[in-house]
């Protein structure tokens, strides 16, 4: 035990800013991920095999919406597989900042996991309404399908531009330290924030209440991405 708390106490010190983050990850899903991270870093597993772990409980989720009839224990069971893998998916990345084993091919395949799961959730979700659920209208089908749209392209955008900020950060002289997280800013990004969507998935049973849930997640997904948008053009404007 002792061991494990150096290492809960190592990652803590190792911790990436919590600027432009939302309160569930900076409260719940990092902290979570430092302990599921120690873990790791004690049974030998390496961050890639972490991201794979993750990859599992996501995938089997996902699956799990596609082809169970949408039960409440089942809800429950989705629930759960999703907010474990979404904490692995923190823990990788705490793990290889612990270990210094950060590379551009974890990153990649952190990268890669990522979009598949924003691409097959949605997938599965338009599954689950067209085969268990009895929608208002055939029209609810198109949700979905907008909302995987809309997050996958919040989550490129976002993805590119750090990417293009850092390549200019590159050849361009000492930065200032960066300002300190924002409390309102951090609330304010809670909607667009994966880890609270899960909780959502704890109405699947409920149908009518995942229907209305899943909406106002996907209408305030639109307005995220359309202010990310333009938020990252300005940045980027001033490389």
């Amino acid at each position: 035990m002792s061991g494990f708390g150096q290492t809960l106490r190592e990652l803590a010190a190792a911790q990436k800013s919590g600027k432009g983050v939302s309160f569930y990850s900076r409260l719940v899903n990092r902290p979570a991920g430092r302990v599921l991270a120690a873990a790791a870093h004690r049974l030998g597993l390496t961050p890639n095999q972490v991201t794979l772990v993750s990859a599992g409980c996501t995938g089997g989720a996902i699956a799990t919406i596609a082809v169970a009839s949408p039960t409440r224990p089942v809800a429950v069971g989705v629930f759960a597989a999703l907010v474990v893998g979404f904490a692995l998916d923190s823990a990788d990345g705490q793990l290889a900042r612990l270990t210094g084993t950060q590379h551009p091919s974890g990153e990649w395949l952190d990268h890669l996991v990522d979009c598949a799961k924003l691409l097959f959730l949605h997938m599965a979700v338009l599954i689950s309404f067209y085969r268990f659920f009895d929608l208002p209208d055939t029209a609810f089908l198109l949700v979905p399908i907008v909302f995987q749209g809309a997050a996958v392209l919040v989550f490129f955008g976002g993805v590119l531009t750090e990417q293009l900020k850092r390549a200019a950060a590159a050849n361009a002289p000492v930065a200032p330290p960066p300002a300190p997280p924002s409390t309102l800013r951090s609330l304010a990004l809670l909607p667009a924030d994966y880890g609270l969507f899960c909780a959502v998935f704890l109405f699947l049973g409920d149908h009518d209440v995942f229907l209305v849930l899943y909406c106002a997640f996907l209408a305030a997904q639109v307005l995220f991405l359309v202010a990310f948008c333009v938020k990252w053009f300005r940045e980027l404007s001033r490389v």
